[in-house]
């Protein structure tokens, strides 16, 4: 956390009561300098707080706090497929389109796992050069 912070990458919380809900942050997509404007999202809700729309709350600040720092593309990495049915319909209607699947990428649990790939444009600019960028 302190390291996504540190590099100016948004982070969230949800807390009810004074307990954490949930959380969502933002880091890089890639490491090479390319790709310094895209994010990978991750989105994790404490399992008692799942379907009360704190995931949808905390995706929706998070895509909009980082359209406001200039990023133009946020990717979902979304591991699990089969077992993800949530977290896709989340990206799903937070305007996230599907852009392929990784076929048996991981191992978990004794078993090889897909990974679904969402994207979506952050802001009005997304396809723009980001201001005061010139091309390598």
């Amino acid at each position: 956390m302190q390291h996504l912070l540190n590099d100016d990458f948004p982070y969230l919380v949800a807390e009810s009561a004074g307990a954490l809900c949930g959380y969502a942050y933002a880091g890089p997509y890639r490491a090479r300098p390319a790709y310094r404007w895209s994010l990978e999202d991750s989105v994790y809700i404490a399992p008692e707080m799942h379907r009360r729309g704190i995931g949808q709350a905390l995706l929706v600040a998070l895509i909009e706090t980082a359209g406001s720092l200039g990023f133009r593309q946020m990717i979902a990495v979304i591991g699990d497929s089969t077992r993800q049915a949530a977290s896709i319909g989340l990206h799903e209607a937070a305007g996230f389109r599907h852009v392929g699947i990784l076929q048996d990428v991981g191992f978990k649990h004794g078993r090889w796992l897909d990974t679904v790939l969402m994207q979506r444009a952050l802001g009005a600019e997304s396809t723009m050069p980001p201001r005061g960028v010139t091309e390598d």
